[in-house]
């Protein structure tokens, strides 16, 4: 069940409450055990959720989860201040420095990053025209909740607080959570870059991994020194269930910290890369290979069954990507389950990793079909791939006074020329290439 959080204290919350009622059928109760003014007298249930509304404003109210029937999850309907204009937001709550605005100091609520997610998908299906959709950092209260949380807002001003359509579109967002779990076995935490996480947003929005609490880089400036606050940074972890941070900006003594607490900074390329690929299988293709942020990339064979590292022929993998440089990156994926690559990861690298049911023969005879865009005949044979082709030969030309220039050019795509009154033909100045790439 979801607990709906509303303040009398905050104008666009209350005009949220509104909207939800009205956008469901909604059972009215009476709760005689609690004071109205926390969340006692008149509440409401429906499929999934609960409603029940507080006189404090949200980020003051701790332990809000007491006042509900077992909640899986907390969400705060809140209003969003900010020069930001029309915006439609949700965060996590607490603080990695001083308490300046509810909640404890270096305290932090458990995040849902999973339904966090699915709430800015929400926003982008509901939001009225004008209105940006996005997220923001980890910030004010509070710290104790109860259950995982999070502020679903309506920002960023009064004109936005009253628009019937704006909480319609953040009410609709919330009652879309309905069934949808708090966590997410693919979450990291996000370190550094501005109040409203374009990184992570990113992430968010675009990949298979959710984001839990963020430290912006004023979060960071007023946490301190990293390995004073190891208490913090772990708690940032374990809060949001989550293994693996991406740092946003230049933060050395912050991944010293993380590494050593057991955690792994990765990059935003590392989560685009390993989308929903098995962890495990990540973590021993990293081993055996090379890391992903060094270019390893993921090929289209699975390693359900294991896989086995073998070494790329080098010259056959340059010439079929002088070929067609995307064809043979094709030809490598098709047959691989990660292959190595350099240069931003434009370039084939040396070695890839099979499937244990598959062979490096495989990958051959791909890069082989490429070859044979290029040449006339390509077979294999004793232990090497052998290409054949009859070619411009500039040789050839020279010998039978054809200047460099043009009319190389000419000869070369198969045109006739004329030399001193006499015509020379493609076919006088061809000649048969044969190439041999050992594998």
């Amino acid at each position: 069940m979801i607990a709906i959080l509303v303040s009398r204290a905050d104008s666009a919350s209350e005009h949220l409450g509104e909207r939800l009622l009205e956008l469901a059928g909604w059972d009215r109760r009476t709760d005689d055990t609690r004071p109205d003014a926390a969340g006692g007298g008149e509440y409401y249930r429906t499929d999934g959720f609960e409603l029940r509304t507080f006189d404090d404003l949200h980020l003051y109210v701790d332990d809000a989860a007491a006042a509900f029937d077992d909640p899986d999850l907390l969400v705060f309907a809140s209003r969003h201040a900010g020069e930001t204009g029309p915006l439609l937001t949700a965060h996590f709550t607490g603080n990695f420095g001083p308490a300046e605005y509810g909640g404890e100091s270096g305290d932090l609520a458990a995040a849902c990053p999973n339904a966090h997610a699915a709430v800015v998908d929400a926003f982008a299906d509901h939001a009225p025209e004008g209105y940006e959709v996005g997220m923001e950092c980890t910030h004010h209260g509070p710290s104790a909740v109860g259950v995982p949380s999070m502020f679903v807002e309506l920002g960023s001003g009064e004109d936005e607080w009253d628009d019937p359509e704006g909480a319609r579109a953040v009410a609709r967002s919330i009652l879309d959570l309905r069934g949808v779990a708090p966590d997410r076995d693919r979450t990291l935490v996000g370190f550094g870059g501005g109040h409203y996480a374009p990184r992570f947003t990113r992430i968010v929005r675009e990949t298979d991994w959710a984001v839990g609490h963020v430290a912006a880089d004023w979060c960071l400036d007023a946490m301190g020194d990293p390995e004073s606050n190891r208490d913090v940074i772990r708690r940032a972890f374990e809060e949001s269930g989550a293994s693996y941070a991406v740092v946003d900006g230049d933060y050395p003594a912050l991944e010293r910290t993380v590494a050593d607490l057991g955690y792994r900074v990765v990059s935003e390329t590392w989560v685009r890369e390993v989308g929903d690929r098995p962890l495990d299988a990540v973590e021993a293709l990293e081993d055996a290979l090379t890391t992903v942020d060094d270019g390893l990339r993921f090929g289209d064979r699975s390693a359900d069954d294991g896989f086995d590292p073998v070494s790329l022929p080098a010259d056959l993998v340059d010439e079929a990507q002088g070929i067609d440089a995307e064809a043979a990156r094709a030809a490598v994926a098709g047959e691989t389950v990660a292959f190595e690559t350099s240069e931003n990861g434009n370039r084939l690298g040396a070695s890839a990793a099979v499937p244990a049911d598959g062979s490096r023969d495989a990958v051959v005879d791909a890069l082989v079909a490429v070859l044979a865009e290029g040449y006339d005949e390509v077979g294999r044979a004793d232990g090497a791939v052998v290409a054949r082709e009859t070619a411009f030969d500039p040789s050839l030309a020279r010998d039978l006074g054809v200047p460099e220039g043009p009319k190389f050019g000419r000869l070369s795509a198969g045109e006739p020329v004329t030399v001193d009154g006499e015509t020379v033909e493609p076919a006088d100045v061809r000649a048969e290439r044969t190439r041999r790439f050992d594998l």
